[in-house]
C-alpha cells in the first residue's frame, strides 16, 4: 500500500498554511490549520455557508450538493462548497469574509489633525420651473438657468438622470458642483452628500464614509485585499502584472470591486445609497496606487523603481469601475518615490510630522514599511521591504490577526502565558504575539545574539531543527502544538533588521544619532498592537525611553480622510511629497553593512 501523498493549503486573506494528505476535505484542512469556516450544517453539505474560491490546484469534481447551491459561472471562477471539496494537489484557496466564522481585527482608526471642511463638492439646491406649452426648454436649459454660472460643464451622467429625478421630485433636486468641474451629480431634494476615503493597503483596505458637508464619519470597515491571493507582498504583484496585460487588469479588476464592495456597505450601514458618494479619495503605496488607477507597474519593478506618476491624480470614478456617483470623481494624493507612495504622505499629513519643531522619526509599518525622519527644516524619507513576517507569513504557526491568534506572549520561568483574540483556544501567533515571544525568549537567554535557540526545557528537536514549544497540543484550538522554529526568528530578524537599517541611515543622512530623537511616532495596523518593549528588546526600535514613541493607529487613513473633507488639505499634501527628500537605501554604500548589524537581537 503506497503512502498518502502530502499537500500545502495556503488560505488567503487568512495567512495560515497547512499541511494536509491525500482526499482529505478543505473543510477538515480548514478546521486541522484553525481557519475558522463556518459550516452551519455540520459540513454535509446543505447550508452552503463554507464556500471558498480555488485560485490553483487540482481538487475533487463537484459534488451534486454543490451543483445544486452554486451556479455554472460561480463553479466556472473556482468557487466550491469546502465540505464537498477533497484535495488533489497543493492549493491556493481565498475565503471570503461571509465564510469565516470570525472576522479578522482590521485597523481603521487612528489619531488625525483636526480639519475645517472645506469639500471639493458642495451641495447646491436648485428648483425649477416646470415645463408648459409656453415654456418648452429642455431639462438641461432650466438647470442652467439655476446654475450659479451656466457655463458650467453638467457631466453626461446628470444629463441621463436629470428628467427622472426632476419629475419625480416636482422639479426640486440638489445637485453635486466640483470645483473647476461642474455638475457632477444629481439628487433628490436635501439630500447630504457623501464621500469615501480609502487606505489601499498592500494587506488591508480601510475605508470611511463621510458627510462632506461636515466632515463627520459616519461608518469606518475594513477588508482584507483581495490581491493577496495574487501575491503577498508588492514586488510579487508587480512581477504577476508584468507577465500579461490581463493579469494587470485583473489585479485593477479586483481591487476596484472590493472598493465598490466596501463603498455599498457603508452605506448599508447609514441607510444610504452609493450614488449619495460623490467624491472618493485613494492612498496606498505606489504599487497599489498605480494598479488601482491602471497605470503600468513594469519601471515600478525594474531599477531604478521609477514611478509612472508622482503628482495628484484626479479620475472619473466611472473610468476605474468604482461604483459611486457615475459623474464623481476619485482624488489620489501625490507618490513621493517607486515605493513611497501616497499612503506616506496621508500619513505624515495626519500626524503633523512634517511640520515638527523636533526630531521625529515616523514609521508606517506594513508588509513595506515606509520610515521619515524630521530633523530641523529636512523631512527625508526611504522604504524598507519588512516584507510579510509581521503579518504572520512565513512564520510555522504565523496567521494574520484573528480569533484564536496568539497576540500576547510571556515567559515566567518554564511557563508561558499567553492571551489570544478573542480569549480562544489558540491556533496560530499573529505579529504581535511574534514578536513577544521572541522578545521573551532573549530576555530569558534561550535565543542568543544571532537567533538561535539554546537549550531550555521547551526547547525540543523539530523536523527542521530546534523548536520552541509555545503551546502544547492539548491546550489548542486544533490539537496540534504551536511552536517557533529558529527560521522563524529570523524572518522576523530580516523584517526589522531592514526597518531598522532605514531608521538608522536616515539619521546618518542628517548627521544625529538615535540618541538626538526625541519622538518616535508608530503607525499601521501592525504598529499599533505591538508592544513598544519587546520591538525595543528585539532591537526593532532605538532603546529610547517609553514615553518617546507615540502609536497613532491608521494615520494613512486618517490622512485620506482630511484629504478627502478638505482641498487645503489636499493642496498642502502635494506640497508634503515636493519637500521630501528621497533615500533609495540600494544606492547607500553601508546599507548592507547597516542592515547585517541590526539583524543582531542585542
Amino acid at each position: 500500500m503506497g503512502q498518502a501523498m502530502s499537500y500545502q493549503i495556503d488560505f488567503e486573506p487568512v495567512g495560515r498554511r497547512v499541511q494536509v494528505t491525500d482526499s482529505v476535505s478543505i473543510l477538515q484542512a480548514a478546521r486541522d490549520g484553525g481557519v475558522g469556516l463556518a459550516a452551519v450544517c455540520g459540513g454535509v453539505g446543505t447550508c452552503g455557508r463554507c464556500r471558498v474560491q480555488v485560485l490553483s490546484g487540482q481538487v475533487s469534481p463537484p459534488t451534486p450538493a454543490e451543483l445544486d447551491l452554486l451556479d455554472a459561472d460561480e463553479l466556472a471562477a473556482g468557487y466550491r462548497l469546502a465540505c464537498q471539496t477533497e484535495v488533489r494537489s497543493d492549493l491556493k484557496v481565498h475565503v471570503p469574509p461571509a465564510s469565516l466564522t470570525a472576522p479578522q481585527r482590521l485597523q481603521v482608526e487612528g489619531r488625525e489633525l483636526p480639519v475645517a471642511p472645506a469639500p471639493p463638492v458642495n451641495a447646491h439646491a436648485v428648483r425649477l420651473s416646470a415645463p408648459s406649452r409656453t415654456d418648452i426648454r429642455s431639462d438641461e436649459a432650466r438647470l442652467r438657468a439655476a446654475l450659479p454660472a451656466s457655463d458650467l460643464p453638467v457631466d453626461v451622467a446628470v444629463l441621463r438622470q436629470m428628467p427622472a429625478t426632476l419629475r419625480a421630485h416636482g422639479w426640486a433636486a440638489t445637485i453635486g458642483l466640483r470645483e473647476g468641474d461642474g455638475v457632477v451629480s444629481i439628487h433628490p431634494p436635501d439630500t447630504a452628500l457623501l464621500g469615501l476615503a480609502v487606505d489601499l493597503g498592500t494587506t488591508k483596505i480601510a475605508g470611511y464614509l463621510v458627510e462632506l458637508a461636515s466632515g463627520q464619519t459616519l461608518a469606518t470597515a475594513g477588508v482584507m485585499n483581495p490581491q493577496i491571493a495574487y501575491g503577498e507582498d508588492v514586488m510579487a504583484r508587480i512581477g504577476y502584472a508584468m507577465e500579461s496585460p490581463a493579469q494587470a487588469a485583473e489585479l485593477q479588476r479586483v481591487a476596484v470591486q472590493a472598493l465598490s464592495d466596501l463603498a455599498r456597505d457603508l452605506c448599508a450601514q447609514v441607510e444610504r445609497a452609493p450614488e449619495d458618494v460623490v467624491e472618493a479619495v485613494v492612498v496606498g503605496n505606489t504599487a497599489m496606487h498605480h494598479l488601482f488607477v491602471g497605470l503600468p507597474v513594469r519601471q515600478l519593478g525594474l531599477a531604478p523603481y521609477l514611478p509612472a506618476v508622482s503628482e495628484a491624480l484626479d479620475v472619473k470614478a466611472r473610468d476605474v469601475g468604482l461604483e459611486i456617483a457615475p459623474g464623481g470623481y476619485v482624488h489620489l494624493l501625490p507618490n513621493i518615490a517607486g515605493f513611497v507612495g501616497a499612503d506616506h504622505v496621508a500619513m505624515l499629513l495626519a500626524t503633523g510630522i512634517y511640520g515638527a519643531d523636533h526630531v521625529v522619526l515616523g514609521l508606517d509599518i506594513g508588509t513595506n514599511t515606509e520610515v521619515a525622519l524630521r530633523a530641523g527644516e529636512r523631512l527625508i524619507t526611504c522604504s524598507t521591504a519588512s516584507g510579510p513576517a509581521f503579518e504572520g507569513a512565513h512564520i510555522r504557526d504565523g496567521m494574520r490577526a484573528a480569533a484564536g491568534a496568539i497576540e500576547r506572549v510571556q515567559l515566567i520561568g518554564d511557563r508561558v502565558e499567553y492571551q489570544t483574540i478573542g480569549s480562544v483556544p489558540p491556533v496560530g501567533l499573529c505579529g504581535s504575539g511574534i514578536l513577544d515571544a521572541i522578545a521573551a525568549l532573549r530576555l530569558a537567554g534561550v535565543l542568543d545574539s544571532r537567533g538561535a535557540l539554546v537549550s531550555h526545557p521547551r526547547v525540543r528537536r523539530g523536523e527542521n531543527g530546534p523548536e520552541f514549544v509555545i503551546v502544547e497540543a492539548a491546550e489548542t484550538g486544533h490539537g496540534r502544538d504551536l511552536v517557533l522554529t529558529r527560521r522563524d526568528v529570523g524572518e522576523i530578524q530580516l523584517a526589522k533588521g531592514a526597518m531598522r537599517a532605514g531608521m538608522n541611515i536616515l539619521l546618518k543622512e542628517a548627521g544625529l544619532s538615535e540618541d538626538d530623537v526625541d519622538e518616535i511616532v508608530i503607525a499601521g495596523a501592525f504598529g499599533t498592537y505591538i508592544d513598544v518593549r519587546s520591538a525595543v528588546a528585539i532591537g526593532m526600535f532605538p532603546p529610547l525611553p517609553e514615553r518617546r514613541f507615540h502609536q497613532v493607529g491608521n494615520a494613512a487613513g486618517m490622512g485620506a480622510r482630511m484629504a478627502l473633507v478638505s482641498t487645503e488639505q489636499r493642496a498642502l499634501a502635494a506640497r508634503i511629497a515636493r519637500r521630501a527628500e528621497y533615500v533609495e537605501l540600494t544606492n547607500v554604500p553601508s546599507f548592507m553593512e547597516e542592515f547585517a548589524r541590526a539583524m543582531v537581537l542585542p
